[in-house]
């Protein structure tokens, strides 16, 4: 990616209105000067309890009315009356802000315009269309989102993982100091304490890292009984490894990994492979019967993971 600060800024910003627009919640994310990884959940439960006008108003939010020259025009109650009396329209609609595939497209376009204008370049921006990992598993999804959170660190482009430029651990932490208080945010960064309003996350635009639906909050998490903090210092403990090669692991976390069914050095190997260099393989799974299970639901028989990381 050859656009520099402002596209850094404008994929975050665009991965931040799509994720209010599309079925889906976007758990990590980075940006990088060549490439960028983005971790989502497709929600196609979300999508289906949508009422047809709402399925037309999210698109007319996203491919607005145009008129003459192209220039958008407002999205007016007769623009709405006229694409609900398109019932086959409305569902691909549906199917559609349910899709990576489209999510992907409205990522990548309005950036590569917003790039080449930057560049007074012509021409495709991004090499390809994208790369797509299945995430199987909870220990999985947390090396994922630290594995992307860290891309900078890995890379030498930030000293820790909260000062690169780009990612959503940064959006994490400028959020806990936008809505709770500077000594309550150095508590979650350097140990696992939760920060005092459990709510916090549920105002975030990015998934929250804590499921918190068996305690009443209304938002799908990552995985329940891991906090923000848990997460925070997991990933300053990461960054320790990658950048050094060794870093002590606390009582916290060591109790991490047991709430992962792992320990260090199987931290240690899976993450050391991940930051290897280009990603390999189309799933991720920490435990090999969810790999077996996977392949039996597809009718293979047998699954490569992600990279040749071992699956216990």
């Amino acid at each position: 990616m050859k656009g520099g600060l402002t596209v850094g800024n404008g994929s975050k910003n665009r991965l931040k209105e799509l994720a209010g627009i599309f079925s889906v919640s976007v758990a990590g994310f980075s940006v990088l000067d060549n490439h960028l990884h983005v971790l989502v959940r497709i929600d196609p439960a979300t999508a289906a309890a949508w009422t047809d006008e709402e399925v037309v108003r999210r698109w007319g939010r996203l491919f607005p009315p145009r008129g003459a020259g192209r220039k958008a025009l407002p999205v007016t109650e007769d623009w709405v009356k006229q694409q609900l009396m398109k019932p086959e329209w409305v569902q691909q609609t549906r199917e559609r802000l349910q899709s990576l595939s489209w999510l992907m497209k409205c990522l990548k376009e309005p950036l590569s315009r917003l790039a080449n204008r930057e560049e007074q370049a012509r021409g495709a921006f991004f090499e390809g269309r994208f790369k797509s990992i299945a995430i199987l598993d909870d220990e999985a999804l947390i090396a994922t989102c630290a594995y992307i959170d860290l891309n900078p660190v890995a890379a030498g482009l930030a000293p820790v993982p909260e000062a690169s430029a780009h990612t959503s651990i940064k959006a994490r932490v400028e959020h806990l100091v936008a809505e709770g208080n500077i000594q309550e945010t150095e508590t979650a960064v350097t140990g696992p304490a939760q920060p005092k309003r459990a709510d916090i996350e549920a105002s975030h635009w990015l998934c929250p890292v804590e499921d918190r639906r068996c305690h009443g909050l209304p938002r799908e998490g990552m995985i329940e009984g891991l906090t923000l903090g848990h997460y925070l210092q997991l990933v300053d403990y990461t960054g320790r490894l990658l950048r050094q090669g060794k870093a002590t692991i606390s009582a916290e976390v060591e109790s991490i990994f047991t709430r992962l069914q792992s320990s260090g050095s199987v931290w240690q190997e899976r993450m050391t492979r991940l930051s290897g260099g280009r990603l390999l393989g189309r799933f991720f799974a920490a435990g090999r019967e969810t790999l077996r299970a996977t392949a039996n639901r597809l009718g293979m028989r047998h699954l490569v993971n992600l990279q040749g990381c071992a699956a216990s």
